[in-house]
């Protein structure tokens, strides 16, 4: 048997600077640190992190008051960020800077009297947050019917967001659908370049392998995008948390497994799973370099 993996793969440089910005506040500050919700959308990096003291709150309120606390990479609304302050909570923002920009779109456009469709999945953090920059003018666009049925108070006026994990596919269809419904639309395609490359980068491996294991969080928007363009391209494909998710059955008649792994997911996830497969071989089919590194915040330069 075969392994191939795909790449880029794994951490993107807005999950290095979250989980850097907790580790960093685990040694100035000592313990302990609260983290609101997940820092990243992985069980195996919120694991670690507790065990070197974060402790992991679902809202502010679980928070003492005065203490410090880092808002995950995902973001939050100005209401979370309020009652921050009202608590005299010292926050240390991990908040990834591409979905500082989505934030910084919605509040540029709402002043400039638009409505704006954010196209993204209900109920993920990324998109709580950014749609409580403009709640009154926001509108949540899921998927294509949505797209066909939405409509606005003055369609001259309208611009459409992103969430930054999405399908490149699919937010392409459905910005299509809503340029044909409002010619006047500004489109802002706010997808990151970690989902865009480690999409292409499992596209470009699915027609050498028989099935595609995608190594991440169920959670997690971008790995289950991964299983999704794996699969629209024919090939079986599975999102695994480690290796005690694999199946034998998957297995059956298989000579060439495709891995990648999900922009939230520690590299020996990988390790540990090729491991488990005892392949014969195992080869790296790399398409762009990324390079992208981004600053800490002001308090941890």
């Amino acid at each position: 048997m075969e392994v191939v993996l795909s790449a880029p793969r794994g951490f993107c440089a807005g999950v290095v600077r979250a989980v850097d910005v907790v580790e960093l506040c685990l040694e100035r500050f000592g313990s302990p640190i609260y983290v609101r919700r997940e820092i990243v959308h992985n069980p195996h990096v919120v694991s670690d992190l507790r065990d070197k003291g974060a402790v992991f709150v679902e809202e502010l309120d679980e928070v003492p008051d005065g203490q410090r606390v880092i808002f995950s990479a995902h973001g939050v609304s100005p209401a979370v960020w309020q009652q921050s302050h009202e608590r005299g909570l010292i926050v240390v923002d991990a908040t990834c800077p591409l979905v500082t920009k989505v934030h910084l779109e919605a509040l540029r456009y709402a002043k400039e009297g638009y409505s704006i469709f954010l196209i993204g999945h209900k109920g993920h953090d990324e998109v709580i947050g950014t749609m409580g920059e403009a709640p009154d003018v926001s509108i949540l666009v899921e998927d294509i019917e949505r797209a066909h049925a939405v409509q606005v108070s003055d369609p001259d006026r309208v611009v459409a967001l992103t969430q930054t994990t999405l399908s490149v596919n699919d937010t392409s269809e459905i910005m299509q659908v809503l340029k044909d419904r409002f010619p006047n639309l500004i489109s802002r395609n706010d997808i990151c370049y970690a989902t865009t490359n480690r999409q292409a980068a499992v596209k470009a491996i699915t027609n050498e392998v028989d099935l595609v294991m995608v190594i991440g969080a169920q959670n997690s928007s971008n790995c289950n995008r991964l299983r999704e363009v794996a699969e629209a391209q024919g090939v079986p494909a599975y999102l695994i948390n480690g290796p005690e998710d694999i199946q034998a059955e998957w297995l059956d008649g298989v000579e060439r497994i495709g891995i990648t792994s999900g922009a939230s997911t520690p590299e020996r996830l990988v390790d540990d799973v090729v491991a488990s497969l005892k392949p014969t071989s195992v080869r790296n089919v790399e398409i762009v370099e990324e390079d992208v590194t981004f600053l800490l915040p002001k308090v941890l330069r």
